[in-house]
């Protein structure tokens, strides 16, 4: 099978939950500069990742999405994942309630990915991050490659 892993990261937990996703999958890993359209030739599988920053995926991720053409990743499974700082850490009424207007940054790639012509292999998911910069929380990139395995199954 054949499964690229493209990311942004802006603080490295992003990179280091790519990277386990990869290992898991035995993926080939880039960030999202570094993608070419010949990485996406013939693929299995893309999961696409992103640190949430502002209730969003970064620019560069929702820029390179939206640059996929229609009906590029037809036939391809899809998935998304995010890093994320838990609010309920934060114990703020603020952040909750813009969270549960805005979401997460996963939520929206994997929809992007799917309008794109991908088939959604697995939910969307969150890993968290302690604060607003990390490091991961324990245990983080455990459930990163048990997600990830998912994919497999």
């Amino acid at each position: 099978m054949k499964v690229l892993v493209v990311y942004d990261s802006v603080f490295g937990n992003t990179e280091k939950v790519a990277q386990c996703v990869g290992e898991a999958l035995e993926a080939q890993t880039l960030q999202v500069g570094d993608v070419k359209a010949e990485h996406l030739a013939s693929l299995d599988a893309l999961i696409v990742g992103s640190p949430t920053r502002a209730f969003s995926a970064t620019p560069a991720i929702k820029s390179w999405l939206k640059s996929l053409s229609p009906g590029s990743l037809q036939g391809v499974k899809v998935a998304a994942f995010d890093t994320r700082m838990d609010v309920k850490e934060v114990n703020s009424r603020i952040l909750t309630f813009f969270v549960k207007i805005f979401g997460y940054a996963a939520e929206p790639m994997a929809t992007r990915l799917v309008k794109k012509g991908g088939a959604q292999a697995m939910p969307p998911a969150g890993f968290f991050v302690k604060g607003s910069e990390g490091p991961l929380k324990d245990g983080e990139l455990e459930r990163a490659a048990e997600w990830a395995r998912q994919l497999l199954s």
